[in-house]
């Protein structure tokens, strides 16, 4: 594990919709907004000495890009593909490119939804998978990316 002198820099990607968040259907994806999710984020983010990245996009081309223009500058990632996670052999290609630490995070739990959800296509090539924990999820995934590098 690396030090926490030693500062890593991790990139965070959000899909579709995922700009909608505390106003979409807050039931399952609850309250809180992006920015608020990533404004806690990044307050963890420097206690750990790692340096945020966030991107999100609601098209499959743009995450793609930021994923290659990522390869070589980050010591690891956190990726909410959102419904892309279901469909994008595009992102789940991209991601492969990396040999960092890919940490994929859902809000809501995939596998109690519609059956449509239960498969990932970005879960191969991950290292791991946080799924049903909320906001709290990003946090895990920060925390376990810290402890890898």
């Amino acid at each position: 594990m690396a030090t926490l002198s030693n500062p890593i820099k991790v990139l965070v990607v959000n899909g579709p919709n995922l700009n909608m968040l505390g106003k979409r259907e807050p039931e399952i994806y609850g309250r809180d907004t992006l920015d608020d999710i990533l404004s806690r984020l990044n307050e963890q983010a420097q206690n750990l000495s790692i340096e945020l990245d966030c991107f999100q996009s609601n098209y499959e081309g743009a995450i793609v890009e930021k994923i290659q223009e990522s390869m070589g500058n980050v010591q690891g990632i956190i990726i909410n593909p959102a419904a892309y996670t279901h469909t994008s052999v595009a992102i789940r290609d991209a991601l492969s490119l990396h040999s960092v630490p890919i940490v994929e995070v859902h809000l809501s739990n995939i596998y109690k939804r519609e059956e449509f959800r239960h498969h990932s296509m970005v879960s191969a090539v991950a290292t791991g998978q946080i799924a049903g924990l909320g906001a709290q999820g990003y946090s895990l995934a920060l925390t376990a990316i810290r402890n890898m590098n």
